[in-house]
């Protein structure tokens, strides 16, 4: 049996994690690989929420880029975020999971609407909660989205978990070999060196209410269990180094 440290966490997923390495689209056994992955959380009794992207169906700066107007193209987005919740909502009810998802755009035909001491309550009744739509913003990121959720729901721990990079490195690691790691940072570190962990507003959130986080690789063997038990897993981000 796994020693459990941290109670009520949020893990935060890319919208690349639904892909299985293409970027692009739905990859299906990834998504129940995934959930997999949460289901052992699940039988630990953690209590887990979720904030799922969506860049693998629509990215808002990259639709301004092609000439879309920025604010449809982030709506655009927040559904894309919706439809990976969704897929993961099947997936982990398929695995026996009570699983609800909330969106912070109102659609309740497929969702239940973001109400804090709703998605609470769910918790503490033992269901995975994910949220999508973001913040329900134009120009925020789901990063953003996932540090406001955490801090929301009390949650202990902020979990990134990232593709094939273990942690937060000096420089992208699968460009450059000779990119150091950090086993352990500091907020202001990370500000500083203006590392791709997250955006600076996310970054900025954790920093003001205190709320570590783990950057992990989730492909990493048993990652998520490791994460929750407090192992030295990928890279910390804290107050203190």
């Amino acid at each position: 049996m796994t020693a459990v440290r941290y109670k009520r966490v949020l893990l935060k997923l890319s919208g690349e994690a639904f892909s299985g390495g293409s970027g692009i689209g739905t990859d299906w056994p990834t998504v129940n690989k995934i959930a997999l992955l949460i289901k052992k959380l699940f039988e630990l009794k953690v209590e887990v929420a979720i904030v799922v992207g969506g860049g693998n169906i629509m990215r808002g700066h990259q639709a301004e880029q092609a000439g879309m107007d920025r604010v449809t193209a982030d709506y655009a987005g927040m559904l894309g975020t919706v439809i990976n919740a969704l897929t993961l909502q099947d997936s982990l009810e398929r695995e026996n999971i009570p699983t609800r998802t909330q969106t912070a755009i109102n659609i309740q035909q497929v969702a239940e609407p973001y109400i804090r001491r709703r998605a609470t309550r769910h918790l503490e009744k033992g269901r995975v909660v994910i949220f999508a739509g973001g913040t329900g913003n134009p120009y925020m990121s789901t990063d953003t989205a996932a540090a406001l959720r955490a801090i929301e729901i009390n949650a202990e721990i902020l979990l990134m978990a990232k593709n094939k990079v273990d942690g937060i490195y000096s420089a992208d690691p699968r460009k450059r070999a000779d990119a150091k790691k950090f086993e352990k940072m500091t907020y202001m570190q990370a500000l500083n060196l203006r590392l791709e962990i997250m955006d600076s507003t996310a970054l900025s959130l954790c920093l003001e209410h205190k709320l570590p986080i783990i950057v992990f690789d989730l492909d990493s063997p048993n990652s998520l269990e490791r994460a929750i038990a407090g192992e030295p897993i990928g890279t910390l981000v804290s107050s203190e180094v």
